[in-house]
């Protein structure tokens, strides 16, 4: 579901989210799951040999992901498959990049305010 007002199809992200997926992402083994996912979908016998976890590890640290939102899963007979969730990277991405906005002053600029405030306690 695509919520209203938002033509690009992304899922807002809340800063309680953000921060928790983030959370979840800094974690080597989950990483290196993230990694594993990239690009395909894979069963946890797959992502165990693509990413050398063993399987209680693995499945712990899945579950770590899949309540982050970050992987979904699909069943198919006794396989579970998981992928990572596109639209909630994307959000975050959007999220955390919006942390990397630029300010109104130049760095040349601010470099210049800096050197007069230094001048200025130099005098005083």
């Amino acid at each position: 579901m695509v919520p209203e007002g938002n033509p690009g199809g992304s899922v807002a992200v809340t800063e309680d989210e953000l921060v928790a997926s983030l959370k979840a992402v800094a974690h080597p083994v989950r990483l290196r799951i993230l990694r594993a996912l990239s690009g395909a979908e894979r069963n946890v016998g797959e992502i165990d040999a693509q990413a050398e976890i063993g399987q209680p590890t693995l499945s712990q640290q899945l579950a770590v992901l899949r309540k982050a939102g970050l992987v979904t899963t699909r069943k198919e007979a006794k396989l579970v498959f998981y992928r990572i969730d596109e639209a909630k990277l994307e959000a975050l991405s959007v999220a955390f990049g919006g942390l990397g906005g630029r300010s109104e002053a130049s760095g040349s600029e601010k470099r210049k305010a800096a050197q007069g405030v230094a001048n200025f306690a130099r005098l005083g």
